[in-house]
């Protein structure tokens, strides 16, 4: 099939990135950020809480942690569950030996589902981040805008209605996002996304009404990528969560403060035999002086005050 002549002309091709929602630089180049009381590394744990239907349809794609075989898929199914029902848990019991207060990325089926879960989260100070309606609703380019819009706005109503909580961050299912998605979440007064996985630190994002932040948000260390996809062992998570940690530790020292983001599923991670590696490297990190253990909106609101001195 031949291509159509138009099919590589849109308004921002040029040399550089083909959009203009942030403005690139090197991260050495910015100015060094200080972190409340001294802290050289802000440590951001984000445990997700996902609801994966039954009968996904699984478009545009599957998500990862979808249905994988013939309807029912009950094996995967009530794998996915346990997170919610057990895994869950064990994640807030080894965060509490520490004092540290997750930004929990939360589907709002689940909040509909299983609202004491929610309220579990909250009672413990919690952060309640959106994770989009479910995980068989991804945000892409072939959705109208009338309908992500519909998503983004239900889904915020829902969460802010059962949390109590003005709800500040987005993590869209899969990462996915439209062109339009960031203008969408400005509108309905989100002040960080969790989408993009092109930086360490914070940054400015440009959006239709205003501005908002992209956080760092990691894939390539979380326990469903390094546990699940790339089938390493839970003593290689353990270490590679440390090891992530101990270099941005090093450049700290000298380059003003880091974030530390971990990004967790309670299904992968909340398993009797996997919950020692967090544990663990939780132990490592929190051994350390100078860590601050922080919501996301409490991370950005000390980056932009940074920022602004």
């Amino acid at each position: 099939m031949t291509m159509p002549d138009d099919y590589l002309q849109y308004a921002n091709r040029r040399y550089g990135m083909d959009h203009d929602r942030y403005d690139w630089s090197m991260l050495s180049a910015r100015k060094p950020v200080a972190w409340p009381n001294g802290a050289r590394v802000a440590l951001w744990v984000v445990p997700a809480l996902e609801w994966f239907p039954l009968d996904m349809a699984g478009k545009p794609f599957k998500p990862p942690g979808a249905m994988q075989t013939a309807y029912p898929d009950l094996r995967h199914y009530t794998l996915r569950d346990y997170g919610n029902r057990i895994g869950i848990f064990r994640i807030m019991q080894a965060l509490e030996r520490h004092g540290i207060r997750a930004s929990v990325a939360v589907n709002a089926a689940v909040a509909v589902r299983y609202p004491s879960l929610l309220q579990a989260c909250v009672a413990r100070h919690w952060e309640i981040i959106a994770n989009g309606q479910d995980m068989d609703h991804l945000h892409h380019g072939g959705l109208a805008r009338e309908v992500e819009q519909a998503l983004v706005a239900n889904t915020l109503k829902t969460l802010r209605a059962a949390s109590g909580q003005a709800v500040r961050g987005w993590l869209s299912p899969a990462k996915s996002e439209s062109s339009a998605t960031l203008d969408l979440l400005r509108d309905a007064g989100i002040d960080y996304v969790c989408d993009w996985v092109n930086d360490d630190m914070p940054y400015p994002m440009r959006a239709a009404g205003g501005r908002l932040h992209a956080m760092p948000h990691p894939v390539d260390i979380d326990d469903y990528t390094i546990l699940v996809q790339n089938h390493h062992t839970e003593d290689d998570f353990r270490d590679q969560l440390c090891d992530q940690f101990d270099v941005l530790y090093r450049e700290s020292q000298t380059q003003g403060g880091r974030v530390m983001a971990i990004a967790l599923h309670p299904w992968v991670i909340g398993q009797p035999y996997r919950i020692r590696a967090l544990e663990e490297a939780l132990a490592h990190i929190m051994g350390h002086a100078g860590v601050w253990a922080a919501t996301g909106s409490e991370i950005l609101d000390a980056w932009t005050a940074a920022q602004a001195a």
